[in-house]
């Protein structure tokens, strides 16, 4: 019987193995696609994701340091540098391979296919015609582990979704920029030398370069070729009743997502992988409710405010401003996020 078996080989699913495997445990990863996945995300890891890579044993995939974070609209700007390590703007797909290099190092067993009904007893977990002591479902922002589960909860609050495109060009900044406006926000993160990926979020469903129409400023900064197609993500927001259920346990995205607002989205899911195993080992599985919201809270409370704000036209114009004037602040609510 396998100790742990991971639903989803993506970042959070192969964190979690390769941390079983340097706990001692067997782990196994299934998962329906070849690797690297690229999907919509705004590519930037945080400090704290830095380390939690480091932790890990990987070879850091070649990137672009970040040196903190940078809001924009119009003349206002607002800037924090990070204080505690330098950030990793990546890749996605660069990202993946290191992970999936470093999993296969430790020996975790790499399975295509899916994992259809899961089926529980009172000492193990089955599902894609494996037997395990543990299921961990890091399938996603529409894990179907969690909603064949019954975890999931419906959101009645504003869809919020997600773009992504690269351009071919010189970063022109070494922070993370976030640029706003009354419709959403665009998330500059330089990954390469010759390498820029801009992320829009909005709740407004329209296409991307309509959404670049939004931010004048960033546009005339734009001056490289579109180095691929646009991808999309979303709605981004997913509540969930519980991360534990029974001998499942649900990390990363899958064990629910506010917004990407705050661009923690790697540095979590690392975060949570870690805590998972950890309640594994211990076998106290039932403590990683507890350990999962306290590393998201702080991330959490922010992300929700600043949507809070923001989803209302006088907020949203008042962000940068506001940010600007009380620069000690704003030092504060990226220091947290680090």
């Amino acid at each position: 019987m396998i100790d742990v078996l991971v639903v989803g080989g993506g970042p959070a699913g192969l964190a979690t193995a390769v941390h079983a495997a340097l706990a001692g445990l067997e782990a196994v990863v299934i998962e329906p696609r070849a690797t690297p996945v690229d999907k919509a995300c705004g590519e930037g890891v945080m400090p704290s994701g830095v380390r939690a890579l480091t932790a890990l044993g990987l070879d850091l995939p070649r990137g672009h340091p970040l040196r903190g974070i940078r809001y924009v609209r119009g003349n206002h700007r607002a800037e924090a540098p990070f204080d505690h390590g330098t950030g990793l703007g990546v890749r996605r797909t660069d990202l993946h391979a290191a992970l999936a290099r470093r999993a296969e190092e430790t020996g975790v067993r790499m399975l295509t296919g899916r994992v259809g009904d899961v089926v529980q007893s009172a000492d193990s977990v089955t599902a894609g015609g494996l037997r395990a002591r543990w299921l961990v479902a890091a399938d996603g922002l529409h894990s179907p582990v969690r909603r064949g589960l019954g975890l999931g909860l419906p959101d009645r609050g504003p869809r919020r979704y997600g773009q992504r495109r690269h351009y071919r060009m010189k970063p022109w900044t070494d922070f993370v920029e976030v640029h706003w406006s009354s419709a959403g926000e665009a998330y500059v993160t330089p990954v390469a030398g010759d390498l820029v990926g801009v992320a829009v979020l909005s709740p407004v469903r329209r296409g991307y370069d309509a959404h670049l129409e939004g931010f004048p400023g960033l546009l005339s900064l734009l001056d490289g070729e579109p180095a691929n197609a646009v991808r999309g993500a979303g709605p981004l927001r997913q509540r969930v009743r519980g991360r534990t259920a029974g001998r499942v346990l649900l990390v990363g995205d899958a064990a629910g997502y506010v917004d990407a607002l705050t661009g923690e989205g790697i540095a979590l899911a690392l975060a949570s992988a870690e805590a998972a195993v950890r309640c594994l080992r211990a076998g106290r599985p039932q403590e990683y409710e507890g350990a999962w919201r306290r590393l998201s809270r702080r991330h959490r409370l922010l992300t929700e405010g600043l949507l809070r704000v923001s989803g209302h036209a006088a907020g949203a114009r008042l962000i940068v401003p506001a940010a600007a004037r009380m620069p000690s602040l704003f030092a504060a609510a990226v220091r947290a996020l680090q």
